[in-house]
């Protein structure tokens, strides 16, 4: 029960490592915000948390939007008492696969820029506002990528994660004086997620999870629920003195 008693609020929280994280956190005792752009799918993840016992509310957010993120706060506020976590975790893909640097337009630079950067800071903004507000430690946790450590392809992609990154280390650093821990996760290959263009058909789809495994030194995919744990670690208080880390989450992928 490590977030046993504490308030999360999980952006992107309808599908792959959002939804993974919610179920996960609210197993440890948490109540879990479900913040998504798709209300279906924020409400399917609160339903699969409540089956399992856990406890969550939905809450429609455009993580692009200062009106969405701060109503978002504010409902979990309203709901539950107090903010404690904060995951940035939404995010979009390069927007067609094997996509080069000069093909991207302006209309994918801003897109991707303005949900996989502008969303994260504006979570963390009004996080450390309500934090500050509420005097009381705060841990805020980022999904930046392997993107955004090396070169990995999608490089406008890789380009807001590097900002991500970028972001945690400072914002760690001068929101530390307030016990507010500021934190990133980078997953490698995810191929069971909607950010890979893996096939559907089972054949060649075995080939293709195989093909992503063996970019890892350690052989395995990364799953949404490897992102996840980590994520709780630095969620949770056994990271208490853990602040400004980046950590890759990629079966070694960096290490090469």
């Amino acid at each position: 029960m490590q977030l046993e008693g504490k308030t999360i609020i999980i952006t992107g929280a309808g599908s792959g490592v959002g939804r993974a994280s919610a179920i996960l956190f609210a197993e440890e005792g948490g109540n879990v915000v479900c913040a998504d752009v798709n209300d279906e799918w924020a409400k399917e993840t609160v339903r699969l948390v409540e089956q399992n016992g856990g406890n969550s509310i939905a809450v429609h957010c455009d993580v692009t939007s200062e009106a969405d993120v701060t109503a978002a706060i504010d409902a979990t506020v309203a709901e539950y008492g107090r903010l404690d976590v904060m995951y940035n975790n939404a995010g979009v893909a390069t927007p067609r696969p094997g996509l080069r640097f000069e093909d991207h337009t302006v209309e994918d630079f801003d897109r991707l820029m303005s949900i996989n950067l502008k969303g994260v800071f504006l979570g963390t903004k009004y996080a450390v506002l309500q934090f500050k507000k509420q005097s009381t430690p705060g841990s805020i946790v980022n999904t930046a990528s392997v993107a955004g450590i090396v070169g990995w392809g999608g490089t406008v992609y890789g380009a807001t994660k590097g900002g991500v990154i970028q972001l945690t280390r400072a914002v760690a650093v001068e929101a530390a004086p307030f016990d507010i821990r500021v934190n990133a996760v980078c997953p490698a290959g995810m191929p069971t997620t909607n950010f890979m263009d893996i096939p559907t058909d089972t054949a060649t789809q075995a080939v293709a999870f195989e093909k992503v495994a063996q970019q890892h030194p350690l052989g395995r995919n990364i799953t949404p629920e490897d992102v996840a744990a980590a994520a709780l670690f630095f969620a949770s208080d056994t990271a208490r003195n853990v602040t400004g880390v980046v950590l890759p989450v990629d079966g070694g992928y960096v290490a090469r």
